[in-house]
């Protein structure tokens, strides 16, 4: 009776995370990675990492956890204005699944292909399901959007629509039923899309910026206590992802806790909030559409040091998502 062999550690590395790399002056294979920087340019890294259990389910689809871990990484760089050129994977396994492994590779090579990024190293291991990605990219000096570089007086904006994501978890936890609506609000969950093309587009418009991964009132208020200023927002003018039906849409009318609890304090969403002049709106505006993305104005940044909606009223949800609550 034959024996099946268990695939080492190295057979992984080399069948789903061994590709050329064009782009590097060594890529997989060694002890480490080299890279040649273009010429005048500073590098931009960034680290994330999911956890099962904790950043998502066990059971996910492991091609969208492929994409997932990539995209949460690039929309780093793209809150930075620099683009995104090598990453590194590190990958906990509780078993050598190789379909999970080909399914996980597609996933982010896909993404990977689609910003012309290289996978230049890592490691591999056996233990809980963990994800480490480090992406490094490359931006011009002086380029680089902040957190602390907001202005009195500057316009706040997001991309695309806010709380899809937070919305479909809920559905996931059994704590509401999308019926239909399922499939697409799951889809901002797990395969949010990364805004790098905007963050490229927005050097030299924006001067604050920030990914939207704990929530839209947290991370801009990483800004506001970076730049040392307040903000005042307008309620009415966030732009709330539909529940993606009339039906559900109708439901949802005047259900407040969604709006703050998914909309404002969601998170997941890798849509970008920055700042820039309101003489620049025109131009942010052209930006963005020909990146083929929406994004709406919804507030301003002010001198004192509060977080109010046009009204006046404090938020109270700035919290945020918080990894050891």
């Amino acid at each position: 009776m034959a024996t099946e062999t268990v695939p080492s550690e190295f057979d992984l590395i080399r069948r789903y995370f061994t590709r050329a790399t064009p782009g590097a002056v060594l890529g997989v294979g060694d002890d480490a990675a080299l890279l040649a920087l273009t010429p005048g340019f500073q590098l931009a890294v960034s680290t994330d990492m999911l956890v099962s259990g904790r950043h998502f389910f066990p059971d996910t689809d492991p091609e969208w956890l492929g994409h997932k871990a990539l995209a949460v990484n690039l929309s780093d760089l793209a809150a930075m204005g620099a683009r995104p050129r090598w990453v590194t994977l590190a990958l906990a396994l509780p078993e050598a699944n190789e379909a999970w492994l080909s399914a996980f590779a597609r996933g982010l090579y896909a993404l990977a292909d689609a910003h012309g990024v290289e996978l230049i190293g890592g490691d591999t291991t056996r233990g809980p399901l963990n994800i480490c990605i480090t992406v490094l990219g490359e931006v011009e000096p002086g380029q680089a959007l902040r957190r602390d570089a907001a202005g009195v007086g500057d316009d706040i904006w997001v991309s695309g629509e806010l709380g899809g994501a937070a919305l479909a978890l809920r559905h996931l936890r059994g704590e509401l039923d999308l019926g239909a609506a399922a499939d697409r609000a799951l889809e901002r969950l797990h395969r949010p899309l990364p805004r790098v093309a905007l963050g490229l587009r927005l050097r030299g418009l924006a001067h604050a910026a920030i990914d939207l991964s704990d929530g839209l009132l947290a991370d801009l208020g990483h800004i506001l206590e970076h730049s040392g200023v307040g903000a005042v927002l307008d309620r009415a003018a966030i732009p709330a992802a539909t529940p993606f039906s009339a039906e559900f849409a109708a439901a949802f009318a005047d259900f407040k806790p969604y709006f703050d609890g998914c909309v404002l304090a969601g998170g997941d969403d890798y849509e970008l909030c920055f700042t820039a002049a309101p003489g620049c709106a025109d131009a942010v505006r052209k930006a963005a559409a020909e990146c083929g993305v929406a994004v709406t104005r919804i507030g301003w940044i002010t001198e004192a040091l509060d977080f109010v909606d046009t009204e006046g009223r404090v938020f109270a949800h700035t919290k945020g998502y918080d990894h050891f609550a």
